[in-house]
Formats: structure tokens, C-alpha cells, sequence
């Protein structure tokens, strides 16, 4: 069975206060053009597809007709992340199932197995999905949503998340009664993983690792969460995001993964680029008027232009560079005659650079990694 994963899609995001709406439209539309020329089966998205519990009404557009061209020629299953309220993700996966896309939350519900697809799930349960193909061929999918306590309704205990994260993998992996490929998809954070400015902090202290033993036996890891293309282990993938959200992906291509999968394992593996968002560039001018004219060279980029200065921006610099559309991200550094006195600004910095660099100004020293665990944990508790 022929296989696409993306994840990450984070509908609604704003770079700077910019929408993007154009952008996500394109890129869900590559997608879509992508299943048919590489004749993709099945898809699987890992969760996070929209940016906020919220989304607003356009970003909700944008998905539906998006996951209409996508599952035009290919079976969808999609799961939820740790940005969507799953509740709401879910609302419309009844009529969803009707086109072929299948939504799963928090709650595991089965989806339905009565469609008449070439490619349409023939068994489910809590936790699973096994899908066949016109040829017979059969795929197991063990889905774990982003896992946390409080989504799965589970009361506080003295249970460890890996016990917890061992115990709800087992979950789904309890209809594998017979052999046939299998996947495993899930929007976790696996240890050894290479985050970003993009990502939310809140497994940055450890508490939520995930180990590499803890994933199940199977023949390809279809993670989200991390916004880096990245492999970890034999068969763990995190395909990436599907734009560069952050001005520390400058550079990074996006793209999705693809790939054929039979009882062997995974067959001719590749990543296809997406080119259909702009891509984030950094530059660094002495002065505004080198800054205009090196912006200028980059109109199709979203630029972060850091000006080295001797002294503040007049009016007339000021009013130059904002009439510069393509710059996002405007940083000074403004040095004294004597080059000593260099102001760093905290834009832009994440919540842990932020509380790193507090408490070294009041101790001198780093927070150890507990402390730091236990105040992105408050964040966390906030935003649920």
C-alpha cells in the first residue's frame, strides 16, 4: 500500500502578525496533487492541524476544502495534536467519513467500515484502523492522538507517563491477529528529537519524553508534533511541518514523506518537496539604506533583517524600511561609539530562553532541568 504522511499543517498560524491564508490554501492543494501523481493510497496526518482550540472560520474553509481535493483519490486519516481541541476537530467526522477522511480525537472512537472505496478501512476499533486496499492488500494503524491525561479523561496517579505511554500503545496494538504491515501514528515528542523556535515548549523539561523503546513493533512511526524533517532510530519520521513558521527554519525545506509498505516493511522511501509558501530568509545590513536594498533583492521571501547600527534610525529610515513588504522581522543592533554598550533585545526569544536567562541574572547559574520542567508544565495547565 502506497502511503503519504504529513503533519503539522497549524491552519491559521501568523508569522508576525501576518495571515497566511494563501499560503495554506496552496500547500493543501500541492498536497493534494501530490496523492495523484505519486498514486497515494492512504494518507496519515499526525495531528495539529489547525494553530489554535479556536480556529477561526477561514482556517476552517481552508481545511475542508483541502481534505475534499486530498481524499479525492486517496483514503485520509487524521488524528489529532496538542494545538486542536479534539472535540471540535471531531464534530464533522461523521459527515467526513462519507468522503473518505477519517477523524480521530481523544475519545478513540471507531470509525465507520462500510464505504465502498478502493482503499477503505474493514476493521476498527478503539485505538485502530486496518484499511484495505482494491488489491486486498491490508495496512494496521495503531492512532494515539496527543496523549495526555487530562484529553484521555484518566484521573491524577502515581503512574509514570512511560507506564501511561506504554499502556495506551499496548491499547492499540491489541488488534494486530494477523500479519500484515503495520504503522503507528501519533503526535508525541520521541527523545532525541530536534525541536525549534516554532514548536510549543511544553516537553522541553522531559517530564513528556517519549523513549525510543517505548514505540511499538512496526513497520514505520508516523509522528508529528516536531517541525523538523527528521528520522530517529530504524523507523521513527517526523515528515516535518508543512511551512516555515519560525525564522529558525529559514533554510529548511518542507516537504512530506512517501512511501510503499508491505510485510517486509517500508519500500522506496522518499520525501517530496512542497514550494508553494514562502520561504523565511535571514539577512544582516550595516545601516537602513544597505538594509532596503538587500530586502529588495528578496521579494518573494519573508525576511528578518537584523541592521547593525551606530546610532538610533532617523524618521525618514524608519518610514524606508517599513515600506518594505517583505519584512517581517525588523532587529537593531545599536553600539555606542566605543562599540561597548550593544543592546540584545528578547524578541522573539521562547519561553524557556526567557526564563533561562531570568534566573541567571538573579543566581548566576542555569536553572536545573526539573525547575525548568516544572514551570513549562504551569504553561501547559494554563492552555488546557
Amino acid at each position: 500500500m502506497k502511503i503519504l504522511h504529513t503533519s503539522d499543517w497549524h491552519i491559521g498560524k501568523k508569522l508576525m502578525g501576518r495571515d497566511r491564508y494563501d499560503e495554506f490554501r496552496a500547500v493543501l492543494s500541492e498536497i493534494g496533487e501530490i496523492c495523484v501523481s505519486e498514486k497515494i493510497e492512504l494518507v496519515l496526518v499526525a495531528g495539529d492541524i489547525f494553530d489554535t482550540y479556536t480556529p477561526s472560520a477561514e482556517a476552517e474553509k481552508i481545511f475542508y476544502e483541502g481534505i475534499k481535493k486530498i481524499s479525492k483519490n486517496s483514503a485520509v486519516l487524521i488524528i489529532s495534536g496538542n494545538h486542536d481541541d479534539y472535540v471540535r476537530l471531531t464534530a464533522a467526522a461523521e459527515i467526513a467519513q462519507d468522503c473518505n477522511v477519517y477523524i480521530i480525537g481523544n475519545n478513540l472512537q471507531a470509525v465507520k467500515c462500510n464505504g465502498n472505496f478502493a482503499v477503505r478501512p474493514v476493521e476498527s476499533q478503539s485505538g485502530y484502523v486496518i484499511f484495505e486496499n482494491a488489491e486486498g492488500e491490508r495496512l494496521y494503524v495503531n492512532v494515539l492522538p496527543y496523549p495526555n491525561e487530562a484529553r484521555f479523561k484518566e484521573g491524577k496517579t502515581d503512574e509514570s507517563f512511560t507506564v501511561k505511554m506504554t499502556r495506551w500503545i499496548e491499547f492499540g496494538e491489541r488488534g494486530k491477529t494477523e500479519n500484515i504491515p503495520s504503522v503507528f501514528l501519533s503526535h508525541i515528542f520521541v527523545a532525541g528529537g530536534k525541536v525549534g523556535d516554532g514548536e510549543r515548549e511544553i516537553d522541553l523539561g522531559g517530564a513528556r519524553l517519549v523513549s525510543m523503546q517505548t514505540l511499538p513493533d512496526c513497520g514505520y512511526c508516523a509522528l508529528g508534533h516536531l517541525h523538523r524533517r527528521q528520522k530517529l532510530g530504524k523507523n521513527a519520521y517526523y515528515c516535518g511541518a508543512i511551512m516555515q513558521f519560525s525564522f529558525d527554519e529559514a533554510g529548511a525545506e518542507k516537504s512530506v514523506n512517501v512511501f510503499d509498505i508491505d510485510c517486509d516493511g517500508v519500500k522506496n522511501f522518499k520525501t517530496v518537496a512542497l514550494r508553494s509558501s514562502k520561504n523565511l530568509i535571514r539577512l544582516q545590513a550595516n545601516g537602513a539604506s544597505a538594509g532596503v536594498e538587500l530586502s529588495k533583492k528578496y521579494p518573494e521571501n519573508y525576511v528578518e533583517l537584523t541592521l547593525n547600527l551606530t546610532q538610533p534610525l532617523t524618521p525618514n529610515e524608519s518610514s524606508a524600511l517599513h515600506e518594505c513588504e517583505n519584512i517581517i522581522s525588523l532587529k537593531a543592533n545599536v553600539a555606542s561609539e566605543d562599540e561597548k554598550d550593544v543592546h540584545i533585545s528578547n524578541k522573539d526569544k521562547c519561553s524557556s530562553q526567557l526564563f533561562t536567562d531570568y534566573y541567571k541574572s538573579e543566581y548566576g547559574c542555569a536553572p536545573s532541568e526539573e525547575l525548568l520542567g516544572l514551570f513549562l508544565s504551569l504553561t501547559e495547565t494554563e492552555e488546557e
